[in-house]
């Protein structure tokens, strides 16, 4: 009964989310398309809450295991495809409602970008429909912080909505573009870095990225849109703001396509069996997203006025930089099945892939942060940062020669930067003397210390001056919340000490200054799973400074792999890591991993910086007039230039 309500909740919502979308492409009524709007988004409640009663009423389809907790329970909603589904279809339709409640007459742009914003609800909902009855196993350790990269990614479709907009009337809404992509960066910043901290602290694999399919899945979006961010402000940016929202959102559905690939079994080429309409539509979204940013692009080269306005080399640099880096993470993904359709071996595009092809643009990112924050331009104003002729700082006359765009924008770095340079390599060479550290570390360390005296230098040229807005304030916080990062990213990774063996009872292993040593190791059995537990005490100079429970669970009955859940205690410069990878029979060894991380503390808390910077920067946008798009003969008027 449960099954059938929710599948005719879904059939009810594509009915109302056309509707919504047919009114909403005719402009009127607008009262139509706002309440069948609103009508989609209490069918998609209605399916989640009917999903939610089937998973803790014990329905065969939701597969509850006995003991699971009722928490663990109702957040597995979104452990499975299927069910993920219906919570993106939440989280979509619940964007578009708030999106589309208020309604100005004879505002055909809008109307396009929200009848753009329905048809995808309606193409969700009967992907939802068709694919059957979710199937949604319940995980014991939990499945991570996938609310809030649903959340964030839902909000997306509307910068989508506005680029389909954007071609159709070759008008652009910049301020609704980056209130909205803003408001999906947030929480994908939080959700990334959320799930980041729940591997590490969840898995006893001993990291926290894994370079998984989930997890590129939301990086590719979210790299998109943080340049969709920087180019939206700037005029001479403008035929990249279509392209990168389109491409931004339908990058979502890809990587929950191939999520869904990877964790199909080996041997299926394509998940058709199991996700029949997903797997043709996550086939199809690769070619309708090359033919998309295709289009996207010849269209709006038509719309260029003749003499276009050159970019700042350094936003335009960083821009291709960020489009790059998610292209990279893109064909990581693509490659597996594509050879496994061609060759029928499933291959796998491991961390040494994306380190090797990813860690150099990262860095280069960073050298390209610290110098924007200082930069400064010829003719630039120098409390308002505008140009003289009219245009935004960083940013040429039509006449200007690219020898002269790069030779004013060097001469803007060598006058800003002498001394954030001169910081970054005093932090390489002190850290040279204390050893050898690893050549990337060394340089991640360098050039973080270089984006942070840049940061602080740019702060407190605003001293005495006029007041920094909540915008500008906005990204150079998270610029120093990612230089941050970067930081604890490289101490962790090129400074952890570690170390594996398989002790008795009583006997220890030694890693970063701690002894470990195994005291006891229980065993609790149940029919469904058996969790080994060991008991562990951390010394330091001969002084127990801790008692930790890392445990290990097996699932004989289902064949499922091993679920390790380490135990890690934090202090404000390092953590140390203990997890069981096996244990014997006996009940008197377990082998022991212990890891002493740097500065994780640090890499949490410069997420939350990442964070509220985008929040802030969000909070300064409020209220700001619409922007009309610059045609061949319209003069652009004088605007702060803006980080975010």
């Amino acid at each position: 009964m449960t099954a059938a309500l929710g599948t005719a909740a879904l059939w009810c919502g594509l009915a109302a989310s056309l509707v919504s979308a047919l009114a909403w492409r005719r402009g009127r009524p607008a009262a139509l398309a706002v309440r069948a709007g609103r009508a989609a988004l209490g069918c998609a409640v209605l399916a989640v809450a009917l999903q939610v009663a089937g998973l803790i009423g014990h329905e065969p389809s939701g597969h509850r295991g006995h003991g699971v907790p009722l928490s663990d329970t109702v957040t597995s909603l979104w452990s499975a495809l299927e069910a993920s589904l219906l919570l993106w279809l939440l989280a979509l339709t619940g964007v578009a409602a708030v999106a589309g409640r208020r309604h100005r007459p004879g505002d055909r742009l809008r109307s396009v970008a929200m009848a753009a914003v329905m048809l995808v609800c309606a193409v969700f909902f009967a992907v939802s429909a068709l694919t059957g009855r979710p199937v949604v196993p319940a995980a014991a350790d939990g499945p991570g912080p996938g609310a809030l990269l649903h959340l964030g990614s839902a909000a997306l479709a509307v910068p989508f909505g506005h680029g389909v907009a954007c071609l159709v009337t070759g008008r652009t809404e910049i301020g609704t573009i980056r209130r909205w992509t803003l408001a999906a960066w947030v929480p994908l910043t939080a959700g990334i870095v959320l799930g980041a901290w729940w591997s590490y602290r969840a898995l006893g694999w001993g990291g926290s990225w894994e370079w998984d399919p989930a997890e590129n899945g939301a990086l590719m979006p979210w790299l998109l849109a943080t340049a969709l961010l920087h180019a939206a402000p700037s005029r001479a940016m403008r035929p990249w703001v279509a392209p990168l929202a389109l491409a931004a959102f339908l990058l979502v559905p890809l990587g929950m396509f191939l999520a869904a690939y990877d964790a199909a079994p080996p041997g299926t080429a394509l998940p058709v069996t199991v996700l029949p309409v997903t797997a043709l539509a996550g086939a199809a979204l690769l070619g309708v997203l090359a033919v998309t940013l295709v289009g996207a692009r010849a269209l709006l080269a038509r719309r260029e006025p003749r003499h276009p306005a050159r970019p700042d080399p350094l936003l335009l640099l960083g821009c291709t930089l960020l489009a790059v880096l998610a292209g990279t993470v893109l064909l990581g993904l693509l490659l597996p099945p594509a050879v496994e359709l061609l060759r029928g071996e499933r291959p796998e595009a491991g961390p040494p892939y994306y380190e090797g092809t990813l860690v150099p643009g990262l860095l280069a990112l960073l050298a390209l942060m610290g110098a924007a924050a200082r930069t400064t331009h010829p003719r630039a104003g120098a409390a308002a940062g505008e140009r003289h002729d009219g245009t935004a700082a960083g940013e040429w006359r039509d006449g200007t020669a690219l020898g002269e765009r790069l030779g004013g924008a060097a001469a803007g770095v060598g006058r800003g930067l002498a001394w954030p340079l001169g910081v970054g390599a005093g932090t390489v060479a002190a850290l040279a003397f204390t050893g050898p550290p690893p050549v990337m570390a060394l340089a991640a360390f360098g050039l973080a210390a270089f984006v942070l005296a840049a940061v602080a230098g740019r702060l407190l040229a605003r001293t005495g001056g006029e007041p920094m807005g909540l915008r500008r304030a906005g990204g150079l916080v998270a610029h120093a919340g990612i230089a941050l990062a970067a930081v604890a990213v490289a101490a962790s990774s090129g400074y952890a000490e570690e170390a594996t063996a398989r002790v008795w009872t009583g006997g220890s292993v030694l890693a970063g200054g701690y002894t470990v040593r195994l005291e006891a190791v229980e065993r609790d059995a149940h029919a469904a799973a058996t969790t080994v537990t060991a008991v562990v005490s951390a010394a330091r100079e001969g002084t127990i400074v801790d008692v930790l429970r890392p445990s290990l669970t097996t699932y004989p009955a289902s064949g499922g792999p091993p679920v390790a859940r380490p135990a890690v205690r934090s202090v404000l410069l390092h953590d140390l890591y203990v997890s069981v990878t096996d244990a014997g029979e006996g009940g008197r060894t377990a082998v022991l991993r212990v890891a002493v991380n740097p500065f994780m503390s640090l890499l949490w808390a410069s997420g939350a910086i990442i964070a509220l910077g985008g929040l802030l920067a969000l909070l300064g946008g409020r209220g700001r007039p619409r922007t009309p798009p610059p045609g061949p003969a319209s003069v652009p008027r004088p605007r702060r230039a803006a980080a975010m």
